[in-house]
């Protein structure tokens, strides 16, 4: 029973709609037919795909909602997001207003939340539920602020990463200075011997400007590195200005035991994600640029 798709899902499939590139262009067709300004407001590839694997706590935002109704005329949003009961093959007819269900409460919504998709309460069980190859494969941009940046130089391959590069994605890193009197500070606070974090951030350091070696001329000005040298609070990603992946760093506690945030940004809705790409843009303006 766990395994049966959403209606959503179903539908998709059937329209070979359930890329995430396909659903998107799909969504900006009934968007512009419905307000102009919902155009580009689709959800981030993470947040598409946790849509049809039913992880959510109630239905999309309003916005969100309009235009899958738009798209499939006659079905409700809560219906789109029923479990479908029916072989993969048929294709459902939405059901009469006599048997559809009641429509939950906005109470009951992603919006009791603001902006935050998911939490997690470590970074492993974060990394479990969306894997870097989700977050990062046909990303345009990654935009990176914490310690040593090891989800995306120890866990993501590097041919991946070349791949995304050469075909015009921006990648900015920004890395605690792993020379700097603040990343000292941390290894203490952490109870590491001295030289630990430092160590493991100029070798991943050193494995991105391996691969700026390996890039083409036009694609060198994508892989951007700097460093900074203040105390390190947050592990920040952002994602084609749309996904935001936040980790406080704990007092006593090593990063990966921190809890993990996703925020996805709304248009009008203030939230998390506004906050947090502030806090990016702010430490990377003060950053070092450093060069391979």
């Amino acid at each position: 029973m766990a395994d049966r798709p959403i209606v959503l899902k179903v539908l998709l499939r059937q329209r070979h709609l359930q890329g995430h590139r396909a659903f998107c262009k799909e969504y900006d067709k009934l968007a512009k037919q419905l307000d102009a300004e919902l155009v580009g407001s689709w959800p981030s590839k993470a947040q598409f795909y946790r849509w049809l694997s039913r992880d959510l706590r109630g239905l999309p935002y309003a916005d969100h909602c309009r235009v899958l109704e738009a798209m499939f005329p006659g079905w409700t949003a809560e219906q789109l997001f029923q479990e479908h009961t029916g072989g993969i093959e048929f294709v459902p007819e939405p059901p009469t207003a006599t048997t559809a269900p009641a429509p939950k409460s906005s109470a009951t919504s992603e919006r009791g939340m603001a902006d935050v998709t998911a939490v997690f309460p470590s970074r492993p069980a974060f990394t479990h539920e969306l894997p870097p190859h989700k977050l990062f494969d046909n990303a345009e941009r990654i935009s990176m602020v914490g310690l040593s940046l090891n989800l995306l130089c120890q866990s993501y391959p590097d041919k991946s990463l070349l791949d995304l590069l050469e075909t015009g994605t921006v990648v900015e890193c920004l890395f605690l200075d792993p020379n700097g009197q603040h990343i000292r500070e941390r290894e203490r606070e952490e109870g590491h011997p001295e030289g630990v974090l430092s160590t493991l951030t100029a070798l991943n350091i050193q494995t991105l400007h391996r691969l700026h070696g390996k890039l083409s001329p036009e694609a060198q000005p994508n892989l951007r590195i700097r460093t900074y040298d203040e105390v390190v609070r947050f592990n920040i990603t952002v994602i084609d200005d749309a996904t935001c992946v936040v980790q406080p760093y704990l007092p006593d506690a090593r990063g990966v035991e921190s809890p993990t945030i996703v925020a996805e940004k709304q248009t009008g809705t203030p939230g998390l994600f506004e906050t947090f790409t502030q806090v990016f843009e702010s430490l990377w303006t003060r950053g070092e640029e450093i060069t391979a």
